[in-house]
């Protein structure tokens, strides 16, 4: 997750793929968190730094899902 965050200065193409790529990695992370749960192996320091990463991550999708989204006004 080293993307830069200035949405304005990228294309809609480029911003597609991130999205995909932020969305995967989102994914990635609920199941790792998942695991460590299941398995009972995780302290709670890894567990925080992980949600907090998948939390940046949700942010992230949403400003790219924002800035692709026409603003159409009714």
């Amino acid at each position: 997750m080293n993307a830069p965050t200035d949405l304005s200065m990228k294309n809609d193409d480029v911003l597609r793929v991130e999205l995909a790529v932020f969305r995967r990695e989102h994914r990635d992370l609920d199941d790792e968190i998942q695991a460590l749960v299941d398995k009972g192996t995780a302290d709670a320091l890894t567990l925080q730094r992980l949600k907090k990463r998948k939390l940046r991550l949700k942010d992230l999708i949403a400003q790219i899902e924002d800035r692709l989204t026409p603003d159409i006004t009714a």
